[in-house]
């Protein structure tokens, strides 16, 4: 079976590309490489059953090309950033880009695709841990509003065209390769400077974390599982964790001391910034009813994540 894998240089993209060629599988990458990387593909291009095209889901002739003779699309090509102040850049890379991976799909014939959603789609939810059903979703940020956008053309084209879809609304995934995100950021900062680490927010905000392993093992189990129509799942770990107690981890991986913690106190409640949700924790219940259970809790996917981008980063 020949996959294709969009956005398949990125972080999660680049761990999935890698499992399902250790499967056996025949996997195409399409990734215009404005936030992945060739290094993350290293181990993919060794293999005869990989192939790297570089191109935009924003141009459907890329798309076209990239597609040809696959049986399935794993859509994980989106712009990354929550905090990104240009909407457009949401809209293109991921509406419209989602958009056109549904198109080509209808003209190639193929009916199968896996979405990488984000639990920004439910907002500031008052149910936590937060189901799949709740309800309205509000998103508080335009990535999270691009994503639950994409959720919903996922599913009419579904309906319509009888597709198979899957959106898997992700936690906060972290493990190797990761850049971007709270553990990344305290990495850096205290790189620059190992007295002083600026958290943004208050500090208390607690979140949700699944290491990248549980991640793709998760998301190549539902997607196996799922034979029909369009469904969402949630895809996180059982428990969170507070920034605080991420940065103390952060520390402790860095083998840093006497380190002085400032907070900045933040917006809106001390959130870290505008459209940051406070406090997420996804009910995985759904999930696992389907026999699938998280090896890792939150706070060991972070320690782990700590040490291996210190290693990575070349922290000394």
């Amino acid at each position: 079976m020949k996959i294709l894998v969009t956005g398949g240089a990125g972080f999660i993209g680049s761990h999935l590309v890698d499992r399902f060629l250790a499967e056996g599988y025949e996997v195409v990458c399409l990734d215009n490489l404005s936030a992945g990387t060739m290094e993350n593909l290293s181990s993919a291009l060794k293999s005869r059953a990989f192939k790297f095209i570089k191109g935009d889901i924003r141009r459907s002739g890329d798309i076209l090309k990239a597609a040809a003779e696959c049986e399935a699309i794993f859509h994980f090509a989106a712009n990354p950033e929550v905090r990104l102040g240009i909407p457009r850049e949401h809209f293109e890379n991921n509406i419209l880009g989602t958009f056109n991976v549904l198109e080509v799909m209808r003209k190639l014939d193929i009916k199968d695709i896996v979405f990488a959603s984000s639990s920004t789609v439910y907002g500031d939810a008052t149910v936590i841990p937060t189901p799949e059903d709740y309800a309205p979703l509000k998103p508080i940020s335009v990535y999270g509003a691009s994503k639950l956008s994409c959720e919903a053309l996922i599913s009419a084209y579904a309906h319509i065209y009888g597709f198979k879809g899957l959106a898997l609304r992700y936690a906060n995934i972290v493990g190797p390769r990761l850049r971007h995100g709270v553990i990344y950021d305290f990495i850096n900062k205290l790189k620059k400077n190992p007295r002083v680490l600026e958290i943004l927010g208050d500090g208390t905000q607690r979140k949700s974390y699944l290491y990248i392993d549980d991640a793709v093992d998760a998301t190549l189990h539902i997607w196996r599982k799922h034979k029909k129509g369009f469904d969402a799942f949630n895809i996180g770990s059982d428990d969170s964790i507070t920034v605080l107690e991420i940065a103390k981890i952060v520390v402790e991986a860095m083998r840093l001391s006497n380190v002085k913690f400032y907070t900045t106190g933040g917006v809106n409640g001390g959130r870290g910034w505008k459209g940051d949700v406070k406090f997420m924790q996804l009910s995985i219940e759904k999930l696992k009813n389907t026999g699938w259970r998280p090896r890792y809790n939150s706070r060991q996917a972070v320690e782990l994540t700590a040490r291996a981008l210190v290693k990575e980063l070349g922290v000394k």
